[in-house]
C-alpha cells in the first residue's frame, strides 16, 4: 500500500545493516561445514526492517542514523533498497573511513536464525541533524535500543512535543539507560526484559521495570504472544497468530514497525498489538528477513479472516 499524503510520518533511528543470509537444514556444529540451500543479500537492521514494514503498511517513513564511508559499497546497496521502499534517507549520515554494518545469518529448517554482525565503532560518533529538522511533521519516533547515545536529544525533544517514542529492545539495557526515561513505549524481547530487570519471568520483569520508567511496557515472546502492562499496572496478553514459520529473521522488527504505525494512526494499545502480531506472523511465513514484511491489504485480510 503506498503511503498517502495524510498518512502518519514516522522517524526511524538506527543502524542499517547489509545482511548475507544462508538457509540450511541444520546449523553446523562448531568447526564443521555445511552447504546452504539458498543465499540472499538483503538490507536489514532493527530500525530499517521496521521502516520497511511501516512503508509497506502505508506510513511515510524517514530514517536517521550512521552509515559507512561514501566510497564503500555496502551503504550504496542499502540506500538503493531504501529508495525502492520509498524511505526518506535525507537524514542519513555518512561516516568517513567507517564501514557500514554487515551480518552473516544462518536460517535453519524451522525458520530460527543464528547471526553474527560487525558494527564499526566509528559509527557511534555520528551527529544527527537538529531535532527541529528531523521531527518536522513527525507523528512518532521508533528507535533501536542500542542507539540511545546518539539520539537521546531527539527522543527527549519528541516527548516534550507530545510525540510518542517507541523503543524496540533486543539487547539488555542498563538501568541507567537514558531511553528508559525518554521512551513512551518500550517493547522488549522476552529474554532482554528479564535480563534488564535482573529477574526470571516476563511478568515479574515488567513489574520491576515499571518502577523505573513511566513508559508503556511489553515483552514479546514469539509464538507465545506478547505480555504487557495496562494503564492500571495489570498484566494483559495479546496472543500470537499460529502460522507455519519458515524465517523468523526480522519478525520482531516488523512487529515494532506495525505497532508504531497503528499508534500513530490513533489506535489504542490492544488494537496496535493485534495488528503488529498479524504483521509479524505474515512475515514469518516467507523468507527475506525484514524485506519480507507484508503489505497493508494482506494484514487487514489476515485479521478479517480471524475476526
Amino acid at each position: 500500500m503506498a503511503p498517502s499524503e495524510i498518512a502518519p510520518r514516522i522517524l526511524c533511528v538506527g543502524m542499517p545493516v547489509r545482511d548475507l543470509t544462508f538457509r540450511v537444514e541444520v546449523v553446523p556444529a562448531r568447526g564443521s561445514k555445511a552447504n546452504a540451500t539458498h543465499m540472499a543479500e538483503i538490507c536489514g537492521g532493527n530500525a530499517l526492517n521496521a521502516a520497511i514494514a511501516i512503508a509497506r503498511l502505508g506510513g511515510r517513513v524517514a530514517f536517521a542514523g550512521p552509515m559507512g564511508d561514501a566510497r564503500e559499497t555496502s551503504s550504496d546497496f542499502i540506500l538503493d533498497q531504501m529508495a525502492t521502499e520509498g524511505i526518506d534517507t535525507a537524514h542519513m549520515v555518512r561516516i568517513p573511513r567507517a564501514a557500514t554494518p554487515v551480518s552473516a545469518i544462518i536460517i535453519d529448517a524451522s525458520g530460527e536464525r543464528t547471526l553474527t554482525i560487525h558494527r564499526d565503532p566509528a559509527l557511534w560518533t555520528v551527529k544527527l541533524a537538529d531535532a527541529d529538522e528531523v521531527l518536522a511533521d513527525c507523528q512518532a519516533v521508533l528507535v533501536e535500543s542500542r542507539c540511545g547515545a546518539f539520539c537521546n536529544d531527539i527522543c527527549t525533544e519528541a516527548r516534550r512535543r507530545g510525540i510518542p517514542v517507541i523503543v524496540g529492545v533486543d539487547q539488555a539495557m542498563a538501568l541507567t539507560d537514558i531511553l528508559l526515561k525518554a521512551a513512551s513505549h518500550l517493547l522488549f524481547a522476552s529474554e532482554q526484559a528479564q535480563e534488564t530487570a535482573g529477574v526470571a519471568g516476563d511478568a515479574e520483569a515488567l513489574k520491576r521495570l515499571a518502577k523505573l520508567t513511566p513508559a508503556f511496557l511489553a515483552a514479546t515472546r514469539g509464538p507465545r504472544g506478547t505480555i504487557w502492562l495496562n494503564e492500571t499496572g495489570t498484566l494483559e496478553e495479546t496472543p500470537a497468530f499460529p502460522v507455519e514459520a519458515v524465517d523468523t529473521l526480522g519478525a520482531g522488527d516488523v512487529f515494532h514497525g506495525a505497532f508504531t504505525l497503528r499508534l500513530a494512526e490513533g489506535a489504542g494499545v490492544p488494537d496496535a498489538l493485534r495488528f503488529a502480531a498479524a504483521a509479524a506472523a505474515l512475515k514469518c511465513t516467507r523468507h527475506g528477513g525484514g524485506t519480507a514484511a507484508p503489505q497493508r491489504i494482506e494484514v487487514e485480510q489476515f485479521l478479517c479472516d480471524r475476526r
